[in-house]
């Protein structure tokens, strides 16, 4: 890069396509569209999705942290330098809209601006431990499992410590040296003028150290990519979207770093009799006319059993009925929601001879004015009802 090139970056709010007066909601929604559309899964191969992955995360890990966003609000990219971008919107970090302040303009420069200059980069140079990444995997399971709770066996991709090698990277176990293009320091020195100019090493690509003898089976990347098999396990009372957090099962760290983390999201299927709300379960259930007049007592299929739904004298079409206590459970905590079940008065399409003089004479006994309601009386019933 020259000198007198200028790296920008998209504004987070452009990013996630939000309004900058954005609620966290807003934010969680419009990221997640982002990563289903975007994730590496789903675009095999593809750098540009693989590029605005990382740029609709980064860009909600900073507005949804308060301090940050703040801090963002104020100095734009510039703000979020140091720890919640306070001070002079650099903080402590030597990068400024992604320049590398102190790379540019030397340690001098470096100082007056206070970013820390080289000095700080130089206490990072010369190791090559690296936390590993954070794993995500998409697991869909049923409404039952979802309800009741499950263990389930996934299989999943990830780098593991080379065998091999040990995690050193070295054929013969001598592990990393000092790179000698840049002696250890992870950069080398250009004098442009009155600056110094500083640029990441190529040999060693900013380690400050390289392996002379690479391991065969890893190539001297420490790691390889490796197909495991690991159980799940998923709380009773879990809903569509549930992310639940697998410590230490992503990938392997570089060089003996500490592993990443696995995050299993889950997809629920819908089920044929049961829709979920919140943890209230809701279905339909048909009752006969003379059921919902005279009143009955019925056993329906819970999910987890049969019950007694009890019909109170007139009940309507359409009416739901609370039974308390039989809903979805509460997620590692006591309790359940409700079972609501609406009701609906079944009318039956063809009758017999016997059934239709049955009814014919139920109707005569139930005679109804059909007639159209006067204006008033509807006006007069809005006003007692509102």
């Amino acid at each position: 890069m020259s000198s007198n090139t200028r790296v920008s970056k998209t504004d987070y709010y452009e990013v996630l396509g939000v309004s900058r007066e954005a609620s966290d909601q807003e934010l969680k929604s419009a990221y997640r569209k982002q990563a289903l559309k975007h994730h590496p899964d789903r675009n095999p191969g593809d750098q540009v999705a693989e590029e605005k992955f990382k740029e609709a995360s980064e860009a909600y890990q900073v507005l949804t942290d308060p301090n940050k966003r703040a801090a963002y609000d104020r100095y734009g990219h510039a703000g979020l330098g140091g720890p919640g971008g306070q001070g002079s919107g650099f903080g402590s970090s030597p990068f400024v809209n992604g320049v590398d302040i102190g790379d540019i303009f030397g340690d001098l420069f470096g100082e007056m601006f206070n970013v820390g200059g080289n000095t700080q980069r130089g206490s990072q140079r010369g190791s090559r431990q690296k936390r590993g990444d954070d794993l995500r995997l998409d697991l869909a399971i049923e409404f039952e499992q979802a309800f009741f709770g499950t263990e389930t066996e996934i299989k999943i991709r990830r780098l593991e410590t080379c065998t091999t090698c040990g995690g050193l990277g070295s054929a013969t176990g001598r592990g990393p040296s000092a790179c000698q293009q840049c002696q250890g320091r992870g950069e080398v020195r250009y004098q442009q003028g009155f600056f110094s100019v500083s640029r990441t090493c190529n040999a060693c690509g900013g380690w400050g150290t390289t392996i002379g003898d690479p391991c065969q089976a890893c190539r001297g990347e420490t790691r390889v990519s490796t197909e495991r098999k690991l159980t799940v396990k998923v709380p009773a009372g879990v809903e569509h979207g549930t992310r639940i957090r697998c410590t230490g099962e992503g990938d392997a760290g570089r060089s003996g770093g500490p592993r990443g983390d696995l995050y299993v999201v889950l997809t629920v299927r819908a089920h044929d009799f049961f829709e979920r709300n919140g943890h209230d379960l809701h279905c339909v259930v048909p009752i006969s006319f003379p059921q919902a007049a005279l009143g009955a007592e019925i056993e329906i299929d819970g999910i987890d059993g049969s019950l007694t739904l009890k019909i109170p004298e007139g009940t309507q079409s359409g009416r739901e009925l609370r039974i308390r206590g039989r809903g979805v459970p509460y997620v590692n905590e006591r309790g359940r929601g409700d079972l609501i079940v609406k009701v609906i008065v079944q009318i039956p399409k063809k009758l017999t001879r016997v059934q239709r003089e049955l009814i014919d004479k139920l109707a005569e006994s139930l005679a109804v004015d059909n007639k159209p309601a006067s204006p008033g009386l509807l006006d007069k019933m809005k006003d007692l009802f509102n």
